[in-house]
């Protein structure tokens, strides 16, 4: 499990890096043909918007993995290990089930639904099904992601290790 998931860590890692590359390249042409050219492209304002919503859902599976999220954990933190590793399990379970309802079932539909519509985006005339597959995929990530983290919640206990010991190794 440790071998897969430090594969996917470092394919999306990369991923995202290509993916915010190509989007800088976007902007930077938009802006150049917009105002030195006075001939904005559409193109790459489309382009530019698709690659915002892959690089938001994916870099927020990312995060989830890097515990990179903001959360109010003052509350949880003066609770003993055991009663914090409760609720983080229980936070992460929560994770699980609003990935797998409104990510998976939820973007599933709604790519089924578009491809089935045959809605193609203005500019490029590509069926937007594509471009919302990332929905569906972001939540496949999430669980994935939120099931290793309980794992390895589990694994601390198990061994004994405290929660900042397994907070390093986790995002190590």
């Amino acid at each position: 499990m440790q071998k897969l998931t430090r594969i996917i860590d470092k394919s999306l890692s990369w991923f995202l890096i290509v993916l915010m590359s190509v989007m800088v390249v976007t902007v930077s042409w938009q802006v150049a043909t917009r105002y030195i050219l006075n001939s904005p492209s559409s193109y790459t304002e489309e382009l530019a918007s698709y690659l915002l919503i892959w690089i938001s859902l994916l870099g927020a599976a990312y995060a989830l993995r890097l515990r990179a999220h903001l959360g109010i954990d003052v509350l949880v933190r003066r609770f003993r290990a055991q009663k914090r590793r409760t609720v983080e399990v229980f936070a992460y379970g929560t994770i699980i089930v609003f990935s797998l309802i409104a990510l998976i079932f939820g973007g599933g539909w709604l790519v089924y639904v578009t491809l089935d519509l045959n809605q193609l985006s203005a500019a490029f005339q590509l069926p937007i099904g594509y471009v919302y597959t990332v929905i569906p995929l972001s939540g496949l990530l999430t669980i994935y992601y939120a099931a290793v983290a309980i794992h390895e919640l589990r694994q601390a206990k198990d061994t004994g290790r405290d929660d900042e010991e397994n907070y390093t190794r986790a995002v190590a």
